[in-house]
């Protein structure tokens, strides 16, 4: 069995190495949007379900066969190497045949690359679900008495490999990038092909030899049969539902970067692995489990309510770990006991069982992230989620329920008090938040708008987002001055509170803003008294879209494109609007002599050479100024040498409301002061290479920003 063990551990592995860079590089073909999000992991549950479903059939229907299972089972890992070199490929023969197209609506645009993405990669993940009934019937030819348990001994390995698959690949991206990482893990596949097909040769089973039959009955009857692949059906649902909101509830406190998404699922893996260990264990001595630990799982789905208590101070993956991992280790305990006890060993009837449970894997976020966070707390959308597990908890507390021993009732009628508690008890992020704070909630993100006067703040999913400051002013007004003619119109990507789509309007010029979130242009008027007049006016433009994807399916041109990534500069995701690949896409919507406005707000040296390499090979002019010590730095980049103005002369091209706006916030300083700041402050761009010489330009395969963690060892 030890072949077994290694053969799914290192499959594990590449699955969650797929996944990763697979949603990756759809997000930077067409949109870091929710719903792409949300239709690369559909179809990547999807293919597993129906690769596990179909096969298991395909077993029942074949009956017997010459061929050695473990063959097939080699043959299928080489053709799911073979994706991880085909994919990208795929992905970006969509995103062409998109932009011969010509310019579509956001919803045509929606449908046309989702069903490319799902016809890209449904068929390999398909591949990826019939390797568990396919090994199934490998171990029942090969060690029968083994059998009966075979789904959960896979199942433990995939889990152990799959938490590794959290971990390695972030490092093979930073060192490589995202195209050589799926080399890496197509490498992984061949060699699990490899293996196979050795053990095969060496295997007590000739190859000539045909299988016997796999029976299609079932091992329990009647509504037994329901209630198992019911419970299989509620753990894929609720699992991954709370998945999407665990994010929302520890983001104030993980932060944004991809290691914190990695922490929360690889605590979750970790938690699931040491469940199925003690399962394995435990199977072998019993095989009637204990009504209580149905009790314990309804509490334990409970257990983020105090962990996400901001009235704790703990460190955030301890706060993690004791949110969800005793509910993902128990349910690691019981979810391959039921796929085990439904099948028996039974390939066919294994994958029926993992088909539901995938069902509800890929309705779980949709319900999460559609139909509950966008309209209620994340408070209540756990309660809502847990409540199949509250019921089934409170089960042996009904007098003809069949539970044995007094333990399981008394636990059971304990419940009930203790999840009102819980709730009662608990406290989310926004309660931190004084009574006039604004709140409001989407598919996307739970957006807080807070404080007072020149105070306020802006937080996404409980992260600081931006402030009131005279540096969002200046990436609307120094562009527009640079500009060797009078601006006809510009874009701004990424909203924030609105002060630079502001600035920008007080020149008198159409302005178009792209904001990902759509509740952050709600909030506007929070932090400006003039946003409905802004808004209402016939030269503004607000679009809810991701800016790249906005960029991809518009023909309009512009002659200032402004751009203030959402901070930190590691953010996930943040790349795709830094790398050479965007820019490639800036240049070709601005007007010959238009100018790029990119504020890099911090970052170390490695990034600020990355972004500078990135603007340096898409633009031949590029300037960079510095707003202060520590508060970052302005590119500007052209296809035209950028005029050498003076702080006089950049003053005087100023319409009187951009003047005034430009000193809103500091009255005692005019606009010839503020100018001649940023041009005392300019960095030769050959100073800003020099900081890391090695580092390559920032593109979309090789996110300097976002992977870390090998160049700055001290931050683990």
């Amino acid at each position: 069995m030890i072949w077994y063990f290694v053969f799914f551990f290192i499959s594990g592995f590449c699955s969650v190495l797929y996944e990763l860079v697979w949603l990756r590089l759809s997000m930077s073909q067409f949109g870091v949007t929710t719903a792409m999000v949300s239709i690369v992991l559909s179809a990547f549950m999807a293919g597993l379900g129906l690769g596990s479903w179909a096969v298991g059939i395909w077993i029942r229907e074949r009956g017997t066969t010459r061929i050695s299972a473990l063959r097939i089972y080699g043959t299928v890992e080489v053709l799911i190497g073979i994706s991880g070199l085909v994919v990208p490929y795929e992905l970006s023969l969509g995103r062409n045949i998109l932009g011969q197209l010509g310019s579509t609506s956001s919803t045509g645009f929606y449908g046309i690359s989702g069903i490319w993405v799902a016809l890209a990669l449904i068929p390999w993940c398909t591949l990826m679900g019939a390797t568990i009934p396919v090994a199934m019937l490998a171990i029942k030819d090969s060690l029968p008495r083994e059998s009966s348990r075979s789904f959960s001994y896979l199942y433990m390995a995939n889990v152990a490999g799959a938490l590794v698959g959290t971990i390695l690949p972030l490092f093979f991206v930073e060192m490589v990038g995202f195209r050589a990482t799926l080399r890496i893990g197509a490498a992984c596949n061949f060699l699990i092909a490899l293996m196979a097909f050795r053990v095969a040769e060496h295997s007590r089973l000739a190859s000539d030899q045909p299988h016997e039959r796999i029976s299609a009955e079932p091992v329990a009857a009647g509504s037994a049969r329901k209630s198992l692949l019911a419970l299989l059906f509620a753990t894929g649902l609720t699992s991954m539902g709370m998945e999407v909101v665990w994010v929302r509830q520890f983001t104030p406190y993980v932060g944004t970067v991809v290691y914190a998404f990695a922490s929360i699922l690889g605590i979750y893996l970790l938690a699931t692995f040491v469940g199925s260990r003690i399962y394995r264990r435990w199977s072998c001595r019993q095989d009637d489990e204990s009504a209580l630990l149905w009790t314990l799982l309804g509490l334990f789905a409970l257990l983020p309510l105090i962990a996400a208590n901001p009235v704790f101070v703990m460190p955030a993956l301890l706060r993690v770990a004791l949110g969800i991992g005793p509910f993902a280790g128990l349910l690691g305990f019981l979810m391959p006991m039921l796929v085990d006890r439904w099948s028996g060993g039974n390939p066919t009837k294994a994958g029926k069982a993992y088909a539901i449970n995938v069902v509800g894997c890929i309705l779980g976020p949709l319900f999460a992230g559609f139909l509950l966070l966008p309209w209620i707390s994340e408070r209540w959308s756990l309660v809502i989620l847990s409540l199949p597990w509250v019921i089934i908890g409170l089960w042996p507390a009904v007098p003809s329920s069949p539970s044995r021993g007094w333990l399981p009732r008394a636990a059971a009628f304990a419940l009930l008090p203790l999840v009102v508690g819980v709730f009662c008890w608990s406290k989310g992020f926004e309660q931190e938040f004084p009574q006039s704070s604004r709140i409001m909630r989407d598919s996307t993100a739970t957006v807080i708008a807070t404080g007072s006067g020149m105070h306020k703040l802006l937080l996404v999913n409980g992260y600081g987002m931006t402030a009131l400051t005279p540096i969002t002013k200046m990436m609307a007004h120094l562009p527009l001055a640079f500009l060797d003619r009078q601006p006809k119109d510009a874009l701004v990507i990424c909203f924030g509170m609105g002060t630079t789509f502001r600035s920008l309007h007080s020149w008198g010029i159409p302005v178009t803003v792209v904001e990902l979130v759509p509740s952050v242009p709600r909030l506007f008027g929070y932090f400006h008294s003039d946003a409905s007049e802004v808004l209402d006016s016939p030269l503004s433009h607000v679009v809810v879209d991701d800016g790249r994807r906005y960029l991809e399916r518009t023909d309009a041109k512009f002659d200032v494109i402004t751009i203030d990534p959402p901070p930190p500069v590691e953010a996930a995701g943040s790349s795709l609007l830094y790398s050479e690949d965007f820019y490639s896409v800036v240049r070709q919507h601005l007007r010959p002599g238009g100018i790029l406005q990119q504020w890099l707000p911090t970052g170390d040296k490695a990034d600020i050479t990355a972004v500078t390499g990135a603007l340096v090979q898409s633009f031949p002019y590029v300037r960079v100024f510095a707003f202060g010590k520590n508060w970052g730095l302005h590119f500007l980049a052209s296809d035209e040498p950028l005029p050498a103005r003076t702080a006089h002369e950049l003053a005087e091209r100023l319409p009187a409301a951009a003047a005034a706006d430009l000193v809103e916030w500091d009255p005692d300083r005019n606009p010839e002061a503020r100018f001649a700041h940023l041009l005392q402050n300019e960095i030769p761009v050959r100073g800003l290479l020099a900081l890391s010489p090695r580092t390559p330009a920032l593109s979309d395969d090789r996110p300097i920003n976002e992977y870390y963690l090998l160049r700055t060892p001290f931050q683990w």
